[in-house]
């Protein structure tokens, strides 16, 4: 049985607890959980039947020899951090926040550690769709990339770049553009909110020729995730509809189905899907 250290215990490191402690993550078995907090621990370890230990720092996680990879629902900040220090630890790392490693500089130092130390990242397709096949055609030639993301006003609330461009959320009637432009500054600009642009550029072209347009939009309650490749190989569209978290409107509830999905994928005796 695969071991797992989960670091985050905010909504999406719930949800990611609840599965395994189920068993809809197959042979998966929660060893540890932190957070920074130590009270959502506590909360996410009340509601489990299989208790995993409350860890009290990040290196009780990285110490127990139980934990064979240690899953990331915390921040980008923390992957910056923290990254190569679980993989030189000897554990595979599984990364939600993949904004993270659009840093050039941290991704290399993160492969180097990986293939220093033989272990593996795993990085879940998240709220899209196609992951897949746009591995498949970034083997040949693609001439273009395009995500367009529509939100919920919710799902902007609190954000410091919708307040830096100066924004009332309120006062939006139409569905406004909030950004357009290289998915490597659309996940500077918005690091809580458009994940899925650097899963995009990492399976694709990169974040400077992967185009992403953000959109508040305040006539839907869905996150609407719209990808266009085009290359080669033909063209792909995809279109998600996706339940926001009712507790953290910024991220899709698929999201985090997707985390547990990769985890059964690792543990499992068959591989579906390239």
């Amino acid at each position: 049985m695969t071991g797992v250290g989960l670091v985050g215990c905010g909504a999406i490191g719930t949800v990611i607890a609840e599965a395994i402690d189920r068993g809809d993550a197959g042979n998966i078995s929660l060893v540890v959980i932190y957070d920074i907090v130590k009270e959502k621990a506590e909360r996410i370890a009340s509601r489990l039947v299989h208790k995993p230990f409350i860890a009290r720092s990040l290196g009780e996680v990285l110490e127990n020899n139980r934990v064979e990879i240690v899953v990331e629902a915390a921040s980008q900040e923390f992957v910056k951090e923290y990254a190569v220090k679980i993989l030189n630890s000897g554990k595979d790392l599984l990364v939600m926040s993949v904004g993270a490693l659009l840093d050039e500089t941290l991704l290399s130092e993160i492969i180097d550690a990986a293939k220093k130390t033989g272990k593996k990242i795993y990085i879940p397709s998240g709220a899209i769709v196609g992951i897949d096949n746009i591995k498949s055609a970034a083997l040949g030639r693609i001439e273009e990339i395009m995500l367009i993301t529509r939100k919920p006003l919710a799902s902007f609330r609190d954000s410091r770049s919708v307040k830096m461009i100066k924004h009332d959320l309120s006062s939006i009637k139409e569905p406004l553009v909030l950004y357009e432009g290289p998915a490597r500054e659309a996940v500077k600009l918005f690091p809580q909110n458009i994940n899925v642009a650097a899963t995009l550029s990492l399976a694709g072209i990169g974040p400077d020729k992967t185009r992403v347009k953000i959109i508040a939009d305040p006539n839907i309650k869905d996150i609407i995730h719209e990808i266009y490749v085009k290359g080669e190989f033909g063209e792909i569209y995809t279109r998600a509809v996706n339940k926001p978290f009712p507790s953290n409107p910024r991220t899709s509830y698929i999201a985090a189905l997707s985390a547990i999905a990769t985890l059964k994928r690792i543990a499992s005796s068959i591989i579906i899907g390239t």
